[in-house]
Parts: structure tokens; sequence; C-alpha cells
């Protein structure tokens, strides 16, 4: 099941099914900083304004809400 990312729970893993629901820079961007299709992303911490804390391949990441949403993932299998 897809859910995408704004959709997540905190201190769980996921993986990264799509990233094309963005802007053709903003997707080029994150794919250079690492956040490609089947890379596992952790959950650290959502911000009240919607705003997410996040783990992708060892390095921090905070993502808007808008940038989120645009990213469908699923749960990770071990």
């Amino acid at each position: 099941m897809t859910l995408n990312l704004n959709d997540s729970h905190i201190e769980c893993t996921y993986q990264v099914v799509d990233v094309s629901g963005l802007e053709l820079p903003v997707e080029r961007r994150l794919e250079a900083l690492g956040l490609t299709t089947g890379t596992q992303i952790t959950v650290l911490n959502k911000k009240q304004n919607g705003a997410l804390i996040v783990k992708v391949r060892g390095t921090r990441f905070a993502l808007g809400q808008h940038i989120a949403a645009g990213i469908q993932i699923e749960e990770a299998t071990k």
C-alpha cells in the first residue's frame, strides 16, 4: 500500500516508490541528494507546520509539506 510522505509515522522506515509528483527542478534536486526510487527513508520528526525531518542514506533532510506530499512511499521490507 503506497501513501505519501506526509502520512508517515515518526521513527518508521519506508521505501520510496515514486518522486514524480513534484516540479522537475525539485525532483532533480532530490535525486542529486540521493532520494531516488527504492531508497529507504526514516522519518525522524514531524513539525507542527507540516515539515518533516528525514534520514536518507545517512544524511538528515528537512522537507516542506509540499515536497513531502509529492513523495510516494511504502513500508520498508526488512
